[in-house]
């Protein structure tokens, strides 16, 4: 039988390697920082990571982290309702919780979890779910568990938004859904305008915060705080392994009743294992350095500004980004693909992003600024474009 389908899958990938789109891995052989060792012993500046605050390497996040292995072990060897919830995961769940404002927080393996666990043990076939256009994929697979009609509203269109919750009225509940910042092009959700349409037309929010956590806002807490909406949105959804440590974990954190049904229902939470000591202990050390100071975050927004700004001066086409993200447009899938190897050859890491994962003739190379970088390594990048761009006709 799977001589059959050998052929075929052989076939796709040879298709997707002449059309110039096949992904490489690169290895990696240093830890995640802003300079890093790939595996022909360069050593390169990461510039596509979400190390946002730059604490992957971070040496007290680390022994953190080893402490907890010490006292609790390695792994849970099982799901939270059975045997595999410490007291330390609680700790962390309050620390979330603490962070957003919110009532109480439930744990996952990962937001791909916590998003795809969230709709099915809340709503029915009775219900609504709102949800933006350019939500992640999680989100998008997440609705598709639940049996509630779908509404879908234009990336950021309001007034899109608004007729879809008038049709919506006709279901017993609504929920308007929204990531926070939009991760290809780096702009953020209008979370004003959303809150006051859900106010007007009796809908919950529910914001996954994954590329906005600890990143916009005053102090980082993400688009709650950036809007004054902190402890109002109904339900947050994010990750651990973005700007808080970069390692793996997720949650989702919010109204009390939510969470606890979720503990009751939510599948990705029942059937998998309990996030890891090792996780835990790191990411309670991220949360104490996040609430005694807010130095790690103001050094992120003053390295996106030099870098937007220095790119924009050079003549790139940037889409607008409100976050650590910068979308370089190149509109060309193939052409993004060799951007990024010719900037690699510069000692420069990114990646190009092209369809499906962003829409067609709308390839770009996505830029993610970091804590962990320095000016001159900002420099260095600018450059490189600059120097790339010429090479391949994208500057004059």
């Amino acid at each position: 039988m799977y001589g059959s389908i050998k052929n075929h899958l052989k076939k796709e990938l040879q298709d997707i390697k002449e059309a110039g789109l096949y992904k490489e891995e690169r290895i990696i052989t240093s830890a995640q920082k802003a300079e890093i060792m790939v595996n022909n012993s360069q050593n390169v500046l990461n510039f596509c990571a979400n190390n946002y605050l730059g604490l992957s390497d971070n040496a007290e996040v680390i022994k953190a982290g080893k402490k907890a292995m010490d006292e609790k072990g390695f792994g849970m060897s099982s799901v939270r309702f059975i045997c595999g919830t410490q007291d330390i995961h609680k700790e962390l769940e309050k620390a979330i919780a603490n962070y957003f404002g919110t009532e109480d927080t439930i744990l996952y393996a990962a937001c791909f979890d916590a998003n795809g666990g969230l709709f099915e043990p809340l709503f029915t076939k009775e219900d609504a779910i709102i949800s933006d256009s350019l939500n992640h994929a999680s989100i998008i697979d997440g609705v598709r568990l639940c049996k509630a009609k779908r509404y879908r509203y234009a990336n950021s269109d309001m007034a899109d938004l608004e007729e879809q919750l008038k049709l919506a009225q006709e279901q017993r509940f609504r929920i308007i859904v929204t990531d926070g910042v939009f991760s290809m092009d780096g702009n953020v959700a209008q979370m004003d305008k959303i809150s006051a349409l859900a106010d007007k037309y009796d809908a919950l929010v529910m914001v996954d915060e994954c590329h906005s956590a600890g990143v916009v806002g005053k102090t980082g807490r993400g688009v709650s705080e950036q809007f004054n909406l902190r402890g109002k949105i109904d339900i947050i959804t994010g990750t651990l392994g973005k700007a808080f440590g970069g390692a793996v974990g997720g949650f989702t954190t919010g109204r009390k009743e939510v969470i606890d049904i979720l503990r009751q229902r939510s599948r990705p939470y029942l059937f998998s294992n309990s996030i890891p000591p090792v996780v835990v202990g790191a990411s309670m050390k991220v949360f104490e350095m996040l609430e005694q100071s807010n130095e790690i975050h103001d050094k992120l927004v003053e390295n996106v500004e030099f870098f937007v700004n220095a790119m924009k001066e050079a003549g790139f086409d940037i889409k607008p980004t409100q976050s650590a993200i910068c979308a370089v447009m190149l509109y060309d899938a193939k052409l993004s693909q060799n951007f990024a190897s010719e900037l690699l050859k510069e000692g420069i890491y990114v990646t190009g992003f092209y369809y499906p994962v962003v829409p067609k003739d709308q390839a770009r190379i996505r830029v993610q600024v970091s804590a962990g970088h320095n000016r001159e390594q900002l420099e260095k990048c600018v450059k490189a474009f600059i120097k790339v761009g010429k090479k391949m006709n994208v500057l004059k």
